[in-house]
């Protein structure tokens, strides 16, 4: 009864050598080092296409590994003691104001980001009209949208954000609110 081990370098019953991709583990061993390498690629490449994930379009300053912006729209919009409604509804985009002393006579400028996209943002200048200002424009309502809205010379900003399938948002300095008597 002496039986002797097989293995891989043994002759086959005809005589040859067996070949060691008949090896389960050999697949495995060279399989896995090459998906993960495919799967590398795959993601490099996806994060490329997908562009920069940064949500703010202020110019920004590096300083010493630190990122400033300018405040200086978000404290005059508080100073101002400034606040409006933003109404998009039946291909109308309307702003009214809802505390502070706005210039009747100038228009403004109304950004509106997408979330995920740059290319879908809307920059809109908006017109005196009635109680507030107002434009003709259709806008998504199947997702979230950002908001921005500044003088026509950048001098005052107020931010929102304009949640998906509502017609309106709150916009107001982001730096909080108003000081108590600003305003009028």
């Amino acid at each position: 009864m002496n039986e002797s081990r097989r293995t891989d370098t043994d002759p086959d019953t005809d005589g040859h050598a067996r070949s060691h991709w008949r090896n389960p583990v050999m697949w495995l061993v060279v399989g896995l080092p090459l998906l993960s390498i495919v799967a590398g690629v795959g993601l490099v490449i996806t994060a490329v296409r997908t562009g920069g994930a940064d949500p703010v379009n202020d110019p920004v300053r590096r300083v010493a590994q630190i990122q400033t912006t300018d405040l200086g729209p978000d404290a005059a919009a508080k100073r101002l003691g400034l606040s409006a409604v933003l109404r998009v509804e039946d291909g109308v985009v309307e702003v009214l104001p809802a505390t502070g002393d706005f210039p009747r006579d100038q228009p403004l400028q109304l950004l509106l980001e997408h979330p995920v996209t740059q290319a879908e943002d809307l920059h809109l200048r908006l017109a005196p009209e009635g109680p507030g200002w107002r434009l003709q424009q259709d806008v998504d309502p199947r997702h979230d949208w950002i908001v921005q809205l500044q003088a026509a010379n950048g001098s005052w900003r107020l931010h929102g954000r304009l949640p998906r399938g509502q017609h309106a948002a709150r916009l107001a300095p982001s730096l909080g609110a108003p000081a108590p008597g600003a305003g009028g």
